[in-house]
């Protein structure tokens, strides 16, 4: 009886030893050398982009879509890079599942380049490739580099921040800039008590969002409400070539012997983004008001006759009243409007 226990015991260890070769044999039956990368082709290699085309298709993108030696669903992206930086620094998009042809829009491809740092009104060269991946277990692929010569325009792009400080109301969302369109916004919101979430999106709809997976990291078409970190005002600057968002403390306000506060505190003053300056409505007495920054004197603004004064005089309140005031820290000059 032994004998034949140890025959079984054996066996089990045979057919064990031989499941374990087929294994061993099924996960090298697709070697990386047998894997094809997807091929790449652009209908032009030199462009010279203008508003005036900005919502014409100006580059159109063919693809054969990459083997990896069994079917599996492929994740294709579209890498723009400088030309010799080895996409160090890369701008990436997406293409549809099940496309093979991507055409890219004056206005897209302009800001793409412009992701990338170049100088607009010449030309510049860019290296384009497609990298192709199935899972994170596999290393992705690559087409290989198609070159393309453009020169991009100077335009000014725009991100909207929807959210529970202004009641989710998308068309009073403020905006954020980007004056060159290189992918870098910046803005400043006032965040009441409590209502410190929002999404970023690139209209005042929700097509399309951007998402935080993670304080100070952001996703499109993705990740959950992202939160300021407090209260009051606050500078947002969003590069959505690295995706990532950055808050800073950005306030102005109004403090003296005429305002609500006296020279105690700071009353808070509101940021127009679109006009980009500083409002309040407040009531006031006679007396004086100064203008400071994160509610210390570091930086402040006196003056006279509507110009600033860096440190400067108190600016005298004749007359007690409601008044609208203005602070334009581009022009240098600030405005009191008694209702």
């Amino acid at each position: 009886m032994k004998l034949i226990h140890y025959i079984g015991i054996a066996l089990l260890v045979l057919v064990a030893f031989q499941s374990c070769k087929k294994d061993e044999t099924q996960a090298r039956l697709h070697p990386t050398e047998s894997v094809k990368a997807a091929a790449l082709t652009l209908d032009k290699s030199n462009l010279t982009l203008s508003k005036a085309t900005a919502n014409d298709t100006v580059l159109h993108l063919n693809l054969v879509q990459p083997d990896f030696g069994y079917q599996a669903a492929v994740t294709n992206v579209i890498q723009f890079g400088r030309k010799g930086d080895n996409f160090k620094t890369v701008k990436e998009v997406v293409i549809p599942n099940g496309h093979s042809a991507i055409g890219f829009t004056g206005y897209e491809l302009n800001s793409y380049l412009l992701a990338l740092g170049v100088p607009t009104g010449e030309a510049s060269d860019f290296d384009i490739r497609l990298k192709s991946s199935i899972n994170a277990k596999i290393a992705p692929v690559f087409s290989t580099i198609s070159g393309l010569k453009a020169s991009p325009y100077a335009s000014t792009s725009y991100l909207y921040a929807i959210g529970a400080y202004e009641d989710w109301v998308e068309a009073n969302a403020e905006s954020l800039i980007s004056p060159t369109s290189n992918g870098i916004y910046s803005g400043i919101i006032y965040f009441p008590e409590g209502k410190l979430t929002f999404k970023l999106t690139p209209e005042r709809n929700w097509s399309n969002s951007y998402g935080e997976t993670e304080p100070g990291k952001i996703v499109y078409n993705g990740g959950q409400d992202i939160k300021a970190p407090r209260t009051g005002n606050l500078e947002l600057e969003v590069n959505t070539t690295a995706n990532t968002i950055i808050f800073k403390d950005h306030s102005w306000g109004v403090i003296g012997s005429a305002t609500p506060k006296g020279w105690d505190a700071d009353t808070d003053m509101k940021y127009d983004n679109a006009n980009q300056v500083w409002k309040l409505t407040v009531n006031l007495t006679a007396g004086a008001i100064k203008f400071r920054k994160n509610h210390e004197w570091g930086t402040n603004f006196g003056g006279a006759n509507g110009n600033l004064v860096a440190g400067g005089a108190d600016i005298a309140v004749a007359n007690a009243g409601t008044y609208d005031i203005i602070l334009d820290l581009n022009a240098n000059t600030y405005t009191l409007t008694k209702k």
